[in-house]
């Protein structure tokens, strides 16, 4: 985009949020931007597993830091972070400032601490024993730390690795952490005083030395008494030290801290302002931006100066002007995260998807990437749905990225991979049966695993694959169907009704059965499958599978008896108890937290189900669904996310749920209309376009959709098409306190 015009818009952006905003008259105080309603600590101590972490970065940037503790109620730091490597990792470089003697440095010190204050962009605390107060800003690849020491006593400054290699050259600190996979990542440090000598500190030992390498390199930078404030600019690379030092020049280096926390605030606000909303209570904007925030975290651009290093291949490559993403968990992320982009960064996704395809092309097997990491693919959890964002994109005019290419890869990932979870192995034994008989055969208790391809560590879930499986060859065959080929199309079609030959239609269940095609017996919905049902689902039991149809819904409401029996079904989800006491049914299922009866808010295969009322004649069950999900499980406190947040995977659901609107089967330009909790929201679009939603009276009690208009004409269906959107225009909803029963069942 030319400069001057990308300025402009940018400033128009501003201009509109700031309007926007004003217009909500909010009693005289400072009118806040979108980013003074982030919470990076909600969520923060979790129900029972992964908590979210208030993570420091700029929107969707290669350097991410947060306070490194044990979690959120720990009374200690364990140094300062300066750059972690992966969503949920820990930090590959530790600095730590330190007065005291000699013999109490360490490689890491752990801090006690006080005053803590962070944003999406800064960062600051007071080390209240070590009386030190530190403050940090962030740029994409660099960051700057100023550190203020209070006592009269010599001053050092610690950088460990641990593992790795650390050199000063006179001027700066430098230095590399092996990852894994052959991944290192780099480090120049530069302070803006030069100390007074340089050590290494290995066993508890001070020696004169300017290297270190090993485990638990640590270098010490020795300061006089005198030195009160160090201001410390860094950079980080993938490439080699000489990037990283040439990422902290051009982004950091003459920047102060407030410079660069003033840029960021920018930054964050430009991004966060592409949706705005009007109305709801302070703590409901908070859920809804902190939630568009976290959208942010991952996958994460790194690109260097037209560079970037990849572990799929363990090259360094020249991007051509197309940047570079990877860390992003499909599995999680392919449902919301990946449609939301597509509304609010088109381009980016556009990118994103180029990535995923030179992935494909850089691993051995020209596969499509499952857990695309920093460290290459991890391969993990089950199915292959990467697929999904390929036809989900291109079907919403996300054009700019190789179909021909993606669709090879998606189908070796499918025909040519094995379909065993948490496996990147060749097809085997496993799949020639699944492609004979249409399903996963499952396993006995007690029955020992002999498929090789199964990892050893893992279990098979063949449920939770044969219904994965049949959703992915379905996104095949819409892909085929978009490049002309009518066999492929054709053959992929028929393969994704393969999740009927698990349907028991006694009980209404997806249930697994044993090679001989017999049903797996005596058999229990809730706690078959040992730890996390895994022998036959995944992470969720079988109530939660039971829905796992997202692709043709119409025929899972067929195979379920009819609208009215399948609502029943719906029904009994949220009101069936867990059948032990909580802590039975967690110490099995630990992942299913957020639990209204059976279904759960707190892993991603449930995020669709409330909204599959809008399928059998009854939206206004949604709309109160909805609602109460929303309202309980998702709060402005330290507890408010119930399971694991998975980086955008979960906080997607949230935004396009509190705007009104959710995408239950990505590859379908569509979405299934909810009920919309501001009264305003605005979606300002890549084309310059904008979509607004205006649901008017809309509060806690005006839940429910009494009647609706899209661009002025009568909306009598519960449905969005993405062109609707595209186009720019403007839905109006009618809200009230009780139920329409007959809106949205024409």
């Amino acid at each position: 985009m030319i400069p001057i015009l990308k300025k402009a818009m940018l400033i128009s952006i501003a201009i509109l949020s700031y309007s926007f905003a004003r217009s909500e008259g909010m009693n005289n105080e400072r009118v806040k931007q979108p980013v003074d309603f982030v919470n990076p600590y909600m969520g923060n101590i979790s129900h029972l597993l992964v908590p979210t972490f208030p993570t420091i970065h700029l929107p969707n940037s290669m350097l991410r830091v947060y306070p490194e503790r044990g979690d959120y109620t720990s009374v200690q730091l364990h140094a300062l972070p300066l750059v972690v490597t992966s969503h949920r990792g820990s930090s590959a470089f530790r600095l730590s400032p330190f007065q005291g003697a000699e013999n109490q440095l360490r490689p890491v010190v752990n801090y006690s601490y006080d005053q803590e204050k962070l944003t999406p962009y800064s960062y600051s605390v007071y080390l209240d024993e070590q009386q030190i107060q530190v403050d940090y800003g962030v740029s994409h690849q660099s960051a700057a730390y100023e550190i203020e020491f209070e006592k009269d006593a010599p001053s050092h400054l610690i950088l460990s690795s641990g593992n790795g290699a650390l050199n000063w050259d006179g001027k700066a600190l430098s230095g590399y952490q092996w990852i894994a996979n052959h991944t290192k990542v780099f480090i120049y440090l530069m302070p803006d005083e030069q100390p007074a000598g340089v050590s290494k500190l290995e066993d508890g030992k001070l020696a004169e030395s300017t290297t270190m390498e090993g485990r638990n390199a640590c270098l010490v930078l020795n300061y006089p008494k005198e030195t009160k404030k160090l201001t410390i600019h860094y950079g980080i690379s993938f490439i080699d030290e000489n990037q990283a030092k040439a990422n902290m020049e051009r982004e950091v280096v003459g920047k102060s801290v407030v410079e660069l926390q003033k840029e960021g605030r920018e930054i964050w606000n430009n991004e966060l302002s592409k949706i705005s909303i009007k109305g709801g209570t302070t703590d409901e904007r908070t859920v809804f931006y902190t939630s568009l925030y976290r959208c942010y975290e991952r996958p994460v651009c790194i690109s260097e100066d037209g560079r970037y290093y990849s572990a799929f291949d363990k090259s360094v490559h020249n991007d051509n002007g197309r940047p570079f993403y990877t860390d992003d968990w499909i599995w999680d992320s392919y449902r919301a995260h990946h449609p939301l982009r597509v509304l609010v960064d088109k381009k980016k996704e556009e990118d994103i998807l180029n990535s995923f395809v030179r992935m494909s092309e850089q691993m051995d097997n020209f596969w499509w990437p499952t857990f695309p990491e920093i460290t290459g693919d991890s391969r993990r959890m089950n199915s292959n749905h990467g697929v999904a964002t390929v036809i989900d994109g291109y079907r919403k005019g996300v054009r700019n990225f190789d179909l021909e290419k993606a669709y090879e890869a998606c189908k070796g990932a499918i025909t040519e991979k094995t379909l065993a979870p948490w496996s990147g192995k060749p097809a085997g034994e496993l799949d020639e049966f699944y492609k004979e008989h249409g399903y996963i055969p499952a396993l006995y208790p007690g029955e020992k695993e002999t498929i090789p391809e199964v990892s050893s560590g893992e279990k098979r879930q063949p449920v939770a694959v044969t219904l994965g499986t049949s959703y992915d060859e379905w996104c095949l065959s819409q892909i085929a169907e978009e490049l002309g080929k009518k066999e492929d199309a054709a053959f992929f079609k028929k393969a994704s009704y393969n999740y009927r030959n698990l349907f028991n239609e006694k009980t209404r269940f997806f249930h697994p059965k044993d090679k001989d095609g017999k049903f797996i017996e005596p058999f229990d919905y809730k706690f078959s499958g040992g730890m996390g049902a895994r022998d036959y689902y995944g992470e969720n039991n079988g109530w939660t599978y039971r829905w796992d149809v997202q692709h043709n819904i119409p025929d899972l409401i067929a195979w379920m008896g009819g609208e009215a029996q399948f609502v029943k079904e719906l029904d009994r989800t949220f009101t069936e108890s867990l059948g032990r006491s909580k802590y039975g049914f967690y110490a099995q299922l630990p992942d299913q937290t957020g639990n209204v009866g059976q279904f759960t808010m707190a892993n991603e295969p449930s995020l669709h189900i409330p909204y599959l009322y809008n399928y059998a004649g009854q939206p206004w069950k949604t709309q109160k669904v909805i609602r109460k999900l929303i309202k309980e499980w998702f709060r402005n406190d330290l507890m408010g996310v119930p399971g694991d947040e998975d980086g955008g995977g979960m906080s997607a659901f949230v935004v396009f749920s509190a705007m009104g609107f959710y995408p239950v089967t990505p590859g379908i330009p569509g979405y299934s209309i909810g009920s919309p909790m501001f009264k305003r929201v605005l979606l300002r679009l890549e084309n310059g376009k904008t979509f607004e939603i205006e649901a008017k009276n809309a509060s806690d009690e005006n839940k429910y959709i009494q009647s609706a208009t899209l661009n002025g004409k009568k909306l009598s269906t519960p449905w969005l098409l993405h062109q609707a959107i595209e186009n720019g225009g403007k839905l109006v909803v009618e809200m009230g306190p009780k139920a329409n029963r007959s809106w949205g069942v024409e």
